[in-house]
């Protein structure tokens, strides 16, 4: 029965986005009835960055969204969700646990680092990328005794 559940909220979590994960965290309560944008043939629109990377035999995959497109608008000023799931990069097994921390890093080489929050194996912090350029994103996990390592480029216009 708990994995019947699971797989409905695993499926859910994916068909939906985040929606599922915004409205477990009491930072984006009263958000989780999000208006999404969408195209001309009724599905969600979709501008959102994606990035996929290995390290130490892990797979990440990245993306980043804006929270203003979701139709969020948190406290803290943040304006993007950077979330992420990470697999056995040779059995493609989705792992539901590891630590972290996510750093970014601005145009101008301010920092910011969040702890990451798991919601049910899909990993997630919301950030700020305040004006267009170029920004550094640094995630270190910790995964029972591998510490995988991603860096990438986003560019926020």
């Amino acid at each position: 029965m708990k994995k019947s559940i699971l797989l409905i909220i695993t499926i859910l979590v994916i068909g939906t986005g985040i929606k599922y994960a915004a409205a477990q965290d009491p930072e984006h309560e009263g958000h989780h009835k999000m208006d999404m944008p969408m195209n001309d043939s009724g599905k969600m629109a979709s501008h959102n960055f994606k990035y996929s990377g290995v390290d130490k035999g892990i797979r990440a995959e990245f993306e980043i969204m804006s929270l203003a497109d979701m139709g969020m608008k948190p406290s803290d000023g943040s304006t993007h969700h950077i979330m992420f799931k990470i697999f056995h990069d040779s059995m493609n097994h989705q792992l539901q646990e590891a630590t972290g921390k996510i750093k970014v890093i601005d145009p101008d080489g301010n920092e910011q680092t969040s702890d990451i929050k798991n919601y049910n194996g899909i990993f997630a912090v919301n950030t700020m990328f305040p004006k267009p350029g170029k920004y550094g994103v640094i995630c270190l996990l910790k995964i029972n005794d591998d510490k995988p390592l991603f860096k990438f480029w986003y560019t926020h216009k």
